[in-house]
Order: structure tokens, then C-alpha cells, then sequence
């Protein structure tokens, strides 16, 4: 009796964890390694999936998704690799990615002109204003004002 008293109260106590039955038949996505290699050597390889190395490198990758592989070294354009995850329909634990070794040739940046400033644009010709003509000393007064000039004037 006091060992059915146990295994009850052992049950019981089991039902209160955070375990649960969907979690338990979950895979786990397979992980795959993947060659990274760049021409020139020593670029830094940035996956999509957060792991970097400088190339040539390889890394550790969870291959449930397509991800992207960026490369980038000073001087050079970054360029950036598509690579696709191609899983196994006959064995669900297994899945390849596609290219392996991913690799990248990066393309010289253009050459950046130091110490030469652009030559200046030629600036627009300017509209001539008309002359003003030239201000009198004292204004000239009207003779036909039916108002008399102002005093001290």
C-alpha cells in the first residue's frame, strides 16, 4: 500500500513539471558544416545565421533553413552567397547544403582619387540688371499737385 501511496504522489508531482509531450517528439534540425573560401584569402565570412570566420573557415550550421553567406575585406567589394539546405525525404535527420564549399572571388573596390578636388562648374552667366538712373539731389516737385509742397523743402 505505501508504494501505490509513492508512485501516486511521484505522478502526480510529474504532471506539475514543464514537461510536455509535443517537446519530446521535436527534432532537433540537423547540423552541417559548411567550407568557406574566398579569392583573396582572409576575408571575413558572415552567415546569415550569425557565425563568422575569417576564410579560408568552416562553421557549424543548423541546417533547418536557406541562409547567406557574406564576404568581406577591406579594399575589396563585400559580396554575398546564396545557399540553399536540401534535405533528405528518406532520412528526415539528414540534410546537405548546396554550394559546399561556398565560395566567393571579390572584385577590387574603385580606387578612391585622394588630393584632386573636382573641378568647379562653370557658374551660370548672371542676368545684367538694368541701370538705375542717377538720384537726384533734392527730388523734383510736382507742378501739377493740387497740395503745396512741404515746409522746409
Amino acid at each position: 500500500m505505501r508504494n501505490i501511496v509513492v508512485v501516486a504522489a511521484g505522478l502526480g508531482l510529474a504532471g506539475c513539471s514543464s514537461f510536455s509531450m509535443p517537446d519530446m517528439f521535436k527534432t532537433t534540425p540537423p547540423v552541417v558544416t559548411v567550407q568557406l573560401e574566398s579569392l583573396p584569402a582572409g576575408a571575413e565570412a558572415r552567415t546569415s545565421t550569425g557565425q563568422s570566420c575569417k576564410t579560408p573557415c568552416s562553421v557549424s550550421v543548423s541546417a533547418e533553413n536557406n541562409f547567406t553567406v557574406t564576404f568581406a575585406l577591406p579594399k575589396y567589394q563585400p559580396e554575398t552567397v546564396p545557399v540553399q539546405v536540401i534535405r533528405d525525404p528518406s532520412n528526415p535527420g539528414s540534410s546537405v547544403v548546396d554550394p559546399n564549399p561556398v565560395y566567393a572571388e571579390l572584385q577590387p573596390a574603385a580606387p578612391v582619387a585622394k588630393g584632386r578636388k573636382a573641378a568647379p562648374k562653370a557658374a551660370a552667366p548672371k542676368a545684367k540688371r538694368p541701370k538705375a538712373p542717377p538720384a537726384a539731389d533734392a527730388p523734383a516737385q510736382d507742378t501739377t499737385s493740387p497740395f503745396p509742397p512741404p515746409p522746409g523743402r
